[in-house]
């Protein structure tokens, strides 16, 4: 079995959130982590984006910078931004202590990027967290600099029922003396509450800078699959709530689309249903391969008061080609939809 048949083998999710088991293989591993700093990114929309432009920043600045990002589109190894057989490297390196240790699939992966970027020798590291902050997998790094992209409503049932108590786990990653850049102003008293010794409010051009120390004379090009991806005359956008769908739908160039979707149940469904249906009439309704995938007969039902005409096919290359016969094809609501939909292509 190759090593990305053996990630894609594992249980994403552990029995039980905690940072023990990540620290245990970490040890066993020499604590790669500790080889360089980091800055570690999170929040709900737009983490990858800002994890690879703050990554591309720092390199237009003269460091080698590892950057670690999750869900993937294309590829496992897009999450360590290498190619197929660098992945396969950088998982074989962890994989014994992984296996001794029952890691989780994304304990694994974040100890492979960090085993990698070690061995590379990097300058630093852009970290993206998976869930949450405070028992997600990466919060073993004492980041200097942490960035904040946005608070939303996602994963109620463990990260709390609302933004405060998601922004609070969110900027649990903060250790004391940390500099802390928030795109939302509202989360600074959170962040002086961790101890930290800077808040700058900004985006991932703040973040970069504020590591470097110093303005970043550059403006590099930045482009993720899956992220307001253009493919010739369609979209595909992995905006996976309402705000996420606010952001894709000011960017949208006006058309009657075709919208093939699938969201995650714990996702708030009715709110991205809303806002799609205000750039098309037309709702092809699937179901990605995500053990947490709505049913898309389910979806379809939910999305019929909002569109006019609303079809329900499972499969999703068949959706996106039932789509394509109805007029220009919108695809979202789901990352985990368009890696489906990379891998059908």
């Amino acid at each position: 079995m190759s090593a990305t048949e053996w990630v894609a083998s594992l249980s994403p999710w552990p029995e039980e959130f905690g940072l023990e088991r990540m620290r245990a293989l970490l040890e066993a591993l020499g604590d790669p982590h500790r080889a360089y700093p980091s800055v570690h990114v999170v929040g709900t929309n737009g983490k990858s984006t800002a994890a690879r432009t703050i990554a591309a920043l720092l390199r237009a600045d003269g460091l080698d910078a590892g950057v670690y990002t999750s869900p993937h589109v294309s590829g496992w190894h897009e999450r360590l931004a290498t190619d197929p057989e660098g992945f396969e490297r950088a998982i074989a390196r962890v994989r014994p202590q992984a296996e001794r240790l029952a890691a989780t699939q994304f304990e694994t992966l974040t100890a492979a990027a960090f085993a990698e970027f070690a061995a590379r020798g990097v300058d630093v590291a852009v970290v993206e967290a998976g869930l949450g902050g405070r028992l997600d997998a990466t919060n073993v790094v004492d980041a200097p600099v942490v960035h904040l992209t946005n608070v939303s409503l996602e994963h109620t049932d463990v990260l709390g029922g609302t933004r405060e108590e998601i922004a609070r786990e969110k900027l649990a990653v903060v250790t004391a003396g940390a500099a802390v850049v928030l795109g939302e102003a509202e989360w600074e008293p959170f962040a002086w509450e961790r101890g930290a010794r800077a808040v700058v409010r900004g985006g991932a051009r703040e973040a970069a800078e504020t590591f470097a120390g110093h303005v970043i004379d550059a403006d590099p090009d930045v482009s993720i699959p899956g992220r307001f991806e253009r493919r010739g005359d369609e979209v595909w956008d992995g905006a996976h709530t309402p705000e996420g769908v606010d952001w894709l739908l000011a960017r949208l160039p006006s058309r009657d689309w075709v919208v093939v979707a699938s969201v995650l149940a714990d996702k708030d469904v009715d709110g991205i249903l809303e806002r799609l249906a205000s750039v098309g009439r037309t709702l092809v309704a699937t179901r990605s391969t995500n053990a947490r995938a709505l049913d898309e007969k389910e979806l379809a039902r939910r999305g019929e008061p909002y569109f006019e005409r609303v079809e329900a096919i499972a499969d999703p290359a068949a959706a996106l080609a039932r789509a394509r016969e109805l007029g220009p094809v919108l695809a979202t609501g789901s990352l985990y939809l368009l890696a489906d939909l990379y891998a059908s292509s």
